[in-house]
């Protein structure tokens, strides 16, 4: 492989789909390679924005604007960061000879809850929850009905948690459909209602496939609250049973969906059964973690993965954690508090995403720590986000 620096006739150019914080840290990780970078999102200064070559604002579900960028950039490369795009341009395109990563059919696929689990549970014969889609209110009735109380309640395509709840009572029916058909990515009034499984654990899976071959992270273990991640820790503990069993679903599935890259495999982990999750075709927002755990980041993984270049070994190098920081309330402009107290904890590191501004619940930035045991590790990244806090200026 070789090819010019950034800017020059000669450059390698990739176009990011999708400009937030796990975008920021690919483009940085492809600048380390000379790859020239154009950061795209729906609105302007996005945190990958501020350190790519080049960027646009545009509504990437609108698909005449999206081919028409895409077209007239010529990226070598084209890396959805998001699921709210228009996939459909993108499977066109690449039948034109675009190259998207991993590729239009894995972003189409993954976009959609229900072509995914279809695919996992139907094609492929994966474990997975007992699930039922719905129309309408009272086909979401009749859903509960089948699948049992309590049961998750997600739209068919979102990203952070919106739009998913759990479902205890058929009192609570109402609420978490309208949650569910106005909170996601898209509105969208069919929905995914899926058996509550009583997991031991949940765990991402980091599966990256290359040229060479298929690699797994460590795993990493998480909490979620309503969807979204909180924290995360790398390795969760796991029997060797339960490790093979998980790689086999996460090859299964990757293999099924093809292109090189990183996949983060969601599986929940139960007395005797793994069970598929779901599966975003890029990297994790629960791998954040392996900024500070591993000799390669999901970011760098990623990278050399689509661009072909080897990947001699994952290494696990200290037992760390991770905890998000999210904003308690809207504000533009914010600032940050608590910094220095967070950064004199020992093996600390802060990365503040740069978001423009805040909404209740949004994600803005994260604390990593090393120690010498998870256990330390977590304590340590719970103190620290303790200290931080974002406020309204």
């Amino acid at each position: 492989m070789s090819y010019g620096p950034p800017l020059s006739s000669q450059a390698k150019r990739i176009m990011l789909l999708g400009s937030g914080e796990l975008g920021k840290e690919v483009v940085i990780e492809a600048q380390r390679l000379g790859i020239e970078t154009i950061a795209v999102d729906r609105y302007p200064n996005a945190p990958a924005m501020q350190v790519a070559h080049h960027s646009q604002v545009i509504d990437m579900t609108n698909p005449e604007a999206l081919s028409k960028l895409i077209l007239e950039q010529q990226p070598d490369l084209v890396v959805p960061e998001i699921e709210a795009i228009a996939t459909g341009a993108l499977v066109e395109l690449e039948k034109q000879g675009v190259r998207v990563v991993p590729t239009a059919n894995a972003a189409r696929l993954t976009m959609d809850r229900e072509g995914i689990r279809r695919l996992a549970a139907e094609d492929l014969k994966v474990p997975t929850a007992k699930y039922a889609f719905a129309n309408s209110l009272d086909e979401f009735r009749e859903a509960i009905g089948n699948i049992g109380l309590p049961c998750v309640v997600k739209p068919l395509m979102s990203s952070s948690g919106k739009g998913q709840s759990v479902c205890h009572s058929i009192s609570d029916a109402e609420k978490a459909w309208e949650y569910a058909t106005t909170s996601g990515r898209v509105k969208n009034t069919r929905v995914i209602v899926e058996e509550f499984i009583h997991f031991e654990s949940e765990i991402t899976l980091l599966t990256v496939r290359t040229a060479s071959g298929t690699l797994f992270c460590p795993p990493i273990g998480h909490i979620q609250k309503d969807g979204d991640y909180i924290e995360s820790w790398q390795p969760h503990g796991m029997s060797a049973a339960q490790l093979i069993a998980a790689q086999d679903i996460a090859r299964t599935v990757t293999d099924a969906l093809g292109g090189y890259g990183v996949f983060g495999v969601e599986l929940f982990l139960a007395k005797d059964t793994v069970y598929f999750s779901e599966v975003s075709p890029r990297p994790h927002d629960t791998g954040l973690v392996t900024l500070v755990s591993q000799n390669l980041s999901e970011f760098a993984l990623h990278v050399r993965a689509i661009l072909g270049l080897p990947i001699p070994e994952i290494e696990l190098v200290t037992p760390g954690a991770s905890h998000a920081i999210k904003a308690r309330s809207a504000a533009k402009p914010y600032r940050v508090e608590g910094l220095e107290k967070a950064l004199s904890l020992p093996r600390t590191q802060v990365r503040i995403f740069g978001k423009p501004e805040t909404t209740v619940g949004r994600r803005m930035a994260v604390v990593l720590c090393g120690a010498e045991s998870i256990e330390t590790a977590r304590a340590t990244a719970h103190q620290a986000a303790g200290f931080l806090e974002i406020m309204p200026l």
